[in-house]
This record gives structure tokens, sequence and C-alpha cells, in this order.
């Protein structure tokens, strides 16, 4: 079996996204059990390198040799999908150049993972607003992957060794929370959860559903009855299929220390009630993982940080665990196999 090649986007070229791919491409030795293609812009790669002082002495390919030149690649490189007039860019300023330019890395490396000639895709932080800037519509990562690969379930799952969540919703407003959750929704989160979690666990988890309300709405007390007419009939449906599902718990006390230790994953109804937990018990090494896509697609777990940007003070710890996590899951499939 030959080593899996994962397209790994750049990101916004204004934020901590080259610098990150700068630290995978220097750790060429440390890619014994898979072949990382950065797919983004050589020449900014070259000029945030001289500033922040890294050398680089990575390969780049243009785009009329891909993919065949990848073939014969022994070491990580970069596909230079160029169109970026790179002196006009400055670190920390979002502009509509920068998130067009991040679009379309995402979008040729999806594209690739579709043709089967990588085995997955690890993305680099975005900035929504630059995308917003290019006309981009969707708010982020997720919902772009959905759209380009047609897939209708899906979801966002964050993991770490220290604890998982998934989300019900993502980037939306609190006040437009409630009126999109359902329980077919819910019951489908849970369903990709424990998918997921059974490929990398090996084993049937254990998952928590959080309420929506403070102390589980105390019976309607709270909100308007989420927890009974939406989040319990998902459980029951999730507990009939057979999966180990609790819930739903109040969020203030679901991810106590002890009930994290008997828990594989939380399904959550809101981006925060996920990631807060998550970010301040695992920012460093957290990844980000879409469900329910027809390709490998992870992601580091924090933004395009602006205002550390091209200052060479990133930590590229999310990133590698991103492509290490990508490598676990596609090991199953030859899709995107580099020959040996």
């Amino acid at each position: 079996m030959g080593t899996p090649r994962f397209a790994v986007t750049m990101g916004d070229p204004a934020g901590v996204g080259p610098e990150l791919c700068l630290h995978l491409l220097e750790k060429a030795g440390d890619w014994r059990d898979c072949l990382p293609i950065v797919f983004g812009d050589a020449r900014l790669l070259r000029r945030v390198g001289e500033i922040v002082g890294w050398p680089c002495r990575w390969e780049s390919i243009r785009p009329e040799q891909w993919p065949v030149a990848a073939e014969c690649l022994a070491r990580p490189a970069v596909l230079d999908l160029g169109g970026l007039s790179v002196q006009d860019v400055q670190p920390g300023q979002v502009n509509a150049a920068t998130g067009a330019a991040a679009y379309r890395y995402i979008c040729a490396a999806i594209q690739a993972a579709l043709d089967g000639q990588v085995a997955g895709v690890v993305t680099g932080p975005i900035h929504k607003e630059a995308l917003r800037m290019a006309g981009v519509p969707h708010p982020g990562h997720t919902e772009i992957l959905a759209e380009q690969t047609r897939t209708a379930r899906f979801c966002m799952m964050l993991t770490s060794p220290e604890i998982t969540c998934s989300l019900v919703t993502t980037h939306v407003g609190y006040g437009d929370v409630p009126g999109l959750l359902t329980s077919e929704r819910i019951l489908e989160v849970i369903e990709l959860t424990a998918a997921a979690m059974r490929q990398i666990r090996g084993r049937t988890p254990r998952l928590v559903v959080c309420g929506l309300n403070p102390h589980g709405g105390e019976h309607g007390l709270f909100g308007r009855g989420e927890e009974e007419r939406l989040i319990e009939p998902a459980v029951a449906a999730a507990r009939k299929q057979g999966l180990d599902v609790e819930g739903p718990l109040s969020p203030d006390t679901a991810f106590l220390r002890d009930r994290r230790r008997r828990t594989d994953a939380f399904v959550c109804m809101y981006h925060d009630q996920g990631l807060i937990p998550l970010k301040a018990l695992a920012f460093e090494d957290a990844v980000n993982v879409t469900l329910g896509l027809p390709i490998v697609r992870t992601s580091v777990d924090h933004g395009t940080a602006l205002d550390l940007a091209w200052k060479g003070k990133i930590r590229p710890t999310s990133l590698m665990a991103a492509v290490g996590l990508a490598t676990c899951l596609a090991v199953q499939s030859n899709v995107g196999m580099a020959s040996d």
C-alpha cells in the first residue's frame, strides 16, 4: 500500500496559515505515514519565509503539472495555485483578495479529493469576513465542503485526547438556534458522531447530549420546552438504535472532569456550548472534523490569529494533529495513495 497524500490548504494569506504551512514543509522528516501537499501560493510562502527567517527548501508544482508531478514526490511540496498580487497582501489585513484566494485553495483541494488524487483535505484557518467580502455566500469551511461535495447529512466535530464535541448548529446567532433545532437534526448529529467515534476509538462510543437551556430547562421553566419536545425524543430514538447515549444533561455540569472521563463525545446544541469547554481544555491539540462527507476533512481548531500573522510566533500543534488524524481516518482506503 502506498503513502496517502493530503491536500493542506494555506488558509487566508493574511493570517497565520502561511506560517503553519511553512512549519509543515520544514518537518519533512516527520512525515513517514503521509505526504502533505500545500495548496496555496508559492510566492507568498517564500515572502513569509523571508520575513520570519525560515528557509524555503521545498519544491513547488505548477497546476498544469498536477497530479502527475505529485506521484514522484518524496517529501512535502506546494501546489502553486497563484492568483495573488503578493505585495498587496499585508499581514493582519483582511480583504476580498485574501478571501477569494482562500476559497480557491479550498475548492481545488476538495476537487482533488473527490477525484481521488489525494486521500483527504486538511484546511488552514480562513476569515469569514474576507470570504464575505469576496462574495462567498458561506460562513465557513463546513458549509463550503457540504455544498462542494453535495452532502445533505453533515456536522462539525472537534476532537482531542481530552474532550470531543460535535455541534447541532454552527455559525449562527444565538437567537436563531432554537428555531434550527429539530429532533431529526439532533438524531442525525448523534448518529454521525457515534459512527465517527466508533472509527476513531475502535469500539462503541459513549455519548452525552447537552440540553439547550440553563439546568436543562427545569421541566419547562426555562426556554420553550426544547428539551422535552426536541432533544429527549432524539435521544430516545438513538437508544432504540442501540447507541450508548445519555441526556439531555444540563450544560453547566455536563463537562465536569469525572463525566469527561466516562464520555467519548458530547453532542452540543450550538457553537459556543461545545467550543468553550473544548478550547479551554485542548486549544493547542484539538482537530476540527467534518462528519458525513464522502471525503476525509480535518482542520485546525483555531482562527486566522491576525494579530500574530507573519511574526513567527504561531505553534503548529493543531495543524500537525489534524494531519495525523486525517491519516488515521484514511488508512482504510486506498484513495489518494502515492506509490512507494
